[in-house]
């Protein structure tokens, strides 16, 4: 226990901010359900949503990666009281677009919009996909611009890697948005061998096919991303690419399950990869010992007799060896200790610095 205690100054306290980064692939192998019997791929007796494990999901090694849902708004012309779990496909819609982009004055849910307006009309997505990401992989947030998800877009599931989509983030390092309660997000775009654009009535997106939550790790797809007819002008109209044993999307979305619907799309992502971001806040203090500080020690056995061990004669300056830096509040009570890698000498004709770094 210290019985001299020194004050910091403020030029002696230094905070500081350090962002580390992870690159995380998962590759389609997985996602589609490598083990037997899909056994990574959880589904629940409720049927809203199914999990992705790295491995089978019963393992003590098995981590988990991403959940999968689906849903659309009520007001959507899937919206039928025939479709298969429609209140569910609702439900899920509106809890997703509650949290991530909130409600209007008359507290409405607003809807989900491929260029992230909050306006009543505009390019709303009324049925979309959601990929909702582990926190064990995006850490504190999705570095922007870094994300990438490479879907199969031939019509046939059995050749569906023969044509590629590509749906990324890119520019959203300077164009993210913050108008969303769950903070900041981007706006996914597709290319699907080069420029793909799409049609919304008429209105061209510039391949505009869902949106991005970075400290969320949610990434909502509009469901027309299946839709892909080019047209004589060249734009990407509203027809089906996702054609197999589920039918087109708008069969899938209407006549499966939430979990059945979540099967089919999986089967046709080939990649997901982005970075993660970890936010380390640190707090740096720089300990000062100048040449008459601390040059004697409150332990016991540095006195023995009155005399001071470490002293060969009475001539000699006193010395003392730091081997433990204590942070106390302001009534002197023991806050953090940070203790040496070895014992530092001091005496009258030494001064020190030693540096002591706070994470959280």
């Amino acid at each position: 226990m210290a019985s001299i205690f020194k004050n910091f100054l403020q030029n002696d306290v230094v905070s500081t901010r350090t962002l580390l980064r992870e690159s995380i692939p998962i590759t389609g192998s997985i996602i589609s359900g490598t083990y037997s019997s899909s056994a990574n791929i959880k589904n629940f007796s409720h049927g809203l949503f199914q999990q992705i494990f790295d491995y089978p999901y019963l393992s003590s090694s098995a981590n988990h990666i991403f959940d999968l849902t689906v849903g659309y708004h009520s007001s959507s012309a899937l919206s039928q009281s025939t479709a298969t779990q429609n209140r569910q496909k609702i439900n899920m819609y509106n809890q997703m677009a509650h949290i991530l982009v909130g409600h209007d004055v008359t507290g409405t849910i607003l809807q989900f919009d491929r260029t992230g307006s909050l306006q009543e009309t505009g390019t709303k997505m009324k049925e979309c996909i959601f990929i909702s990401l582990a926190r064990l992989i995006t850490k504190d947030e999705i570095k922007k611009g870094s994300f990438s998800l490479v879907l199969g877009a031939s019509d046939q599931l059995a050749t569906a890697f023969q044509s590629l989509m590509t749906i990324t983030d890119a520019g959203g390092q300077n164009n993210f948005k913050v108008n969303s309660p769950a903070g900041e997000y981007g706006i996914l775009s597709a290319s699907q061998a080069g420029a793909y654009s799409s049609s919304y009535g008429s209105t061209v997106l510039n391949g505009n096919v869902g949106l991005l939550y970075y400290q969320a790790g949610i990434a909502v797809l509009t469901a027309s991303v299946f839709l892909s007819t080019t047209s004589s002008n060249g734009l990407i109209r509203q027809d089906a690419i996702m054609d197999n044993a589920g039918g087109n999307i708008v069969q899938i979305l209407t006549g499966s399950s939430i979990s059945g619907a979540c099967d089919t799309f999986r089967s046709r992502i080939q990649n997901i990869s982005f970075n993660n971001t970890t936010e380390l806040n640190s707090t740096i203090y720089f300990c000062r010992a100048n040449n008459n500080d601390f040059n004697y020690s409150s332990n016991p056995t540095y006195l023995s007799s009155s005399q001071i061990l470490v002293k060969n004669s009475s001539l000699d300056a006193p010395v003392s060896y730091i081997t433990e830096v204590g942070l106390y509040s302001s009534d002197n009570e023991l806050l953090a200790s940070a203790k040496l890698s070895e014992p530092l000498r001091k005496g009258p004709d030494v001064e020190t610095n030693i540096r002591v770094r706070l994470d959280y």
